[in-house]
């Protein structure tokens, strides 16, 4: 993504394109700014000068260039770099994903099958509405295929709105197990975010603090997977599949 050569070289014969490139935590040479505003921007201008027809940028629910986290900030000043290259550019915003090998469902069965204690950033108050990974998925195969979508924003969510807390309750009851949850306010939260970014693949990133420091739900402005023709699959429906396997393994 921060090199234009071999952008152009990915993006050379497309069709379409579709920028997916992410990162939650910035090291050495990898920045938010380098990802998600410069390599947006890059992507952008090299598949408008190849001559492809689509592009659709995955970003978030919440981006906003005026956000106070460099993360959120950078999303969206990320969608307008975009649009600035590639007029005809959709974006899609997913709430939280999730799927097998998430980082959400995944990444809470771990904490609840290694500790007998679970933290609840934020007090465990912020609703967010996950959204399955293949519908998602769907949804931009069926961007692609619809000339109207060009130019539009999509918030892609699931049917539900939960609490963190509620999430956690969610898991504990597929592994049939019992932990003491632990309120655990943001600034202690990020305080332990930035040692654990330390750490190969960080269990927990001041990204993701920031993001769960207000509700991650989509407005109801913009038009979703209903108006896409997807019937949202329910966290319910999906989540016992993975996590409850693991469960039956004998974790």
């Amino acid at each position: 993504m921060r090199d234009p050569a071999s952008v152009a070289a990915a993006v050379a014969g497309a069709d379409a394109v579709v920028n997916a490139v992410s990162a939650y935590v910035e090291k050495a040479g990898v920045s938010f700014e380098s990802v998600h505003v410069q390599g947006a921007r890059t992507l952008a201008q090299e598949a408008f000068a190849a001559g492809v027809a689509r592009l659709v940028l995955v970003s978030g629910i919440g981006a906003d260039p005026q956000s106070p986290s460099p993360y959120i900030r950078a999303r969206g000043r990320g969608e307008l770099a975009a649009r600035q290259a590639f007029p005809g550019a959709t974006v899609v915003r997913p709430g939280a994903m999730f799927g097998p090998g998430d980082a959400l469902f995944g990444a809470l069965a771990d904490i609840a099958r290694l500790f007998p204690v679970v933290p609840l950033i934020g007090g465990g108050h912020t609703r967010v509405q996950p959204v399955y990974v293949e519908d998602v998925a769907e949804a931009i195969a069926r961007v692609l295929a619809e000339r109207g979508s060009a130019g539009q924003t999509y918030e892609l969510a699931g049917p539900g709105a939960y609490t963190l807390r509620e999430l956690v309750g969610f898991v504990l009851r597929l592994l049939g197990k019992r932990r003491l949850l632990v309120p655990v306010p943001f600034a202690v939260a990020e305080v332990q975010a930035r040692l654990f970014e330390l750490l190969p693949s960080p269990p927990l990133t001041t990204s993701q603090v920031d993001l769960l420091r207000r509700d991650n739900l989509a407005s109801g402005a913009l038009p979703g997977l209903s108006e896409l023709g997807i019937r949202a699959k329910a966290i319910e429906d999906i989540v016992p599949t993975y996590v409850g396997r693991a469960r039956a393994l004998g974790d």
